[in-house]
């Protein structure tokens, strides 16, 4: 007997009767059993194997890889940055094809120019290794050998550098220091305006080219000093000497080869107090450099402490000095230069000197005389009365210095109406400005 109790041939091939089916039974036989396994449903791969290519509904979503998001959504925003892109391409394009109409800012009023060309000539009277930013392009280096030969004093090295007085190339430091000081008093009182033009930069630069030359015209590291550079060059011709100097050969400074002699002097009140007054005003214009403001005020201190001791003018015992910039006193510059020494160092001996009466006699503060009135580089006060009286308007000190101040304050409210054209005290021009004094 076989193991699995039938035949494993699976018997015979013919149709037994008792199998026997008509073909019409088999065919519906067959139709059930298709219905019945296509009754389940079926996935995509089935589908393809069993049924073919058919016709397939849309994807309802959009598989982006680390998100699915709707087709329609897809769709939108698809859509909304093709068309943002192309619109800002167009109006890109639209702004750069269309003309442009630039608005011109209003032209400077005549005063603005007349600043932009008063500093300017400061730009064109530099001496020394100039700066590339100098804004007159025919002027270069010149005098770069100044201070540097034989017979100067140890404790000045180097001169190069400060301002030409004017169409010669001569450094004449009473004048110029007086120029470093009213432009410090300028950007001191005015310099919002000064920012308002564009200049306030390039006139503390101006006054910087000053103060930095100044510092070299004595030891001024020392607390005391013996001697101080008056002058750099000469221009008296009047000896008939052919020698070349500044008055002899009149020529471009770039071109300058001959020796420039420097003029010291060792009592000049005048001179060194009108430089006291140039550091001590420049050093509130850069208090905001601590470092370089407090160099400026122990340079003034030194010098003013000189000018005290060393009594004499600096014009009297030079030729030079005395022809082309004599100077007719020191008190007023005394009184100047104390003034400025208080507004920068704050400390009240400089105010008891500068507002003591009998210093302000000597200066001329109580008597008349043809120059009056007149503020210059020679006679500063006129200056020295405004700058006090200043004092006593913002500040009011009270005792011990009313007094004074309210006798300066008065005199210069009588000197400002001299100046109008209804007074009589000064001769006018044709154009009707004040004429004050004539040029030695």
């Amino acid at each position: 007997m076989s193991m699995y109790g039938r035949d494993p041939w699976g018997g015979p091939l013919e149709i037994n009767a008792t199998d026997s089916a008509t073909d019409d039974d088999r065919s519906r036989n067959l139709q059930d059993l298709d219905r019945a396994a296509l009754s389940r449903p079926l996935d995509e791969t089935q589908q393809s194997w069993l049924l073919g290519p058919g016709e397939q509904k849309k994807k309802k979503y959009v598989d982006l890889g680390c998100i699915i998001v709707s087709r329609k959504i897809f769709v939108w925003t698809v859509g909304t940055l093709l068309f943002s892109a192309f619109l800002a391409g167009f109006v890109t394009l639209i702004v750069k094809t269309v003309p442009r109409h630039h608005h011109k800012h209003p032209p400077p009023d005549n005063y603005t120019l007349a600043l932009h060309k008063a500093l300017m000539f400061f730009n064109a009277q530099k001496s020394g290794k100039l700066p590339k930013h100098n804004n007159v392009s025919w002027r270069g280096n010149s005098c770069l050998q100044d201070g540097k030969g034989d017979g100067v004093s140890a404790a000045i090295k180097d001169l190069v550098g400060g301002y030409y007085d004017a169409g010669d190339a001569i450094k004449f430091n009473f004048p110029q220091s007086f120029a470093i000081t009213m432009l410090s008093w300028s950007v001191i009182e005015y310099s919002a305006k000064y920012d308002a033009a564009g200049e306030l930069s390039h006139v503390k630069e101006l006054i910087k080219w000053g103060t930095d030359y100044f510092l070299k015209t004595f030891n001024s590291t020392a607390d005391s000093i013996t001697t101080l550079a008056a002058q750099v060059g000469v221009g008296d011709t009047s000896g008939g000497s052919t020698t070349p100097n500044d008055h002899y050969c009149w020529m471009r400074p770039e071109d300058i080869d001959y020796d420039r002699p420097v003029t010291e002097c060792h009592s000049c009140s005048d001179l060194a107090a009108e430089m006291a007054a140039a550091l001590a005003a420049a050093s509130i214009v850069f208090k905001d450099n601590k470092a370089y403001s407090k160099k400026l005020v122990h340079g003034a201190t030194t010098l003013f402490r000189f000018a005290r001791e060393q009594r004499g003018r600096y014009s009297a015992g030079s030729s030079e000095a005395s022809i082309f910039y004599n100077s007719t006193s020191y008190w007023d510059e005394f009184v100047w230069g104390g003034a400025w020494m208080y507004y920068a160092t704050g400390n009240s001996s400089y105010l008891k000197l500068a507002t003591a009466p009998g210093l302000a006699k000597h200066a001329g503060a109580f008597w008349g005389g043809p120059d009056y009135g007149v503020f210059s580089w020679d006679n500063k006060l006129a200056g020295a009365q405004v700058l006090l009286s200043r004092l006593r308007l913002f500040l009011s000190p009270g005792y011990p210095y009313e007094e004074i101040l309210r006798t300066f304050h008065n005199q210069t409210s009588i000197v400002m109406c001299s100046y109008l054209p209804v007074f009589t005290s000064f001769n006018r021009t044709k154009g009707n400005l004040s004429y004050f004094t004539p040029f030695p």
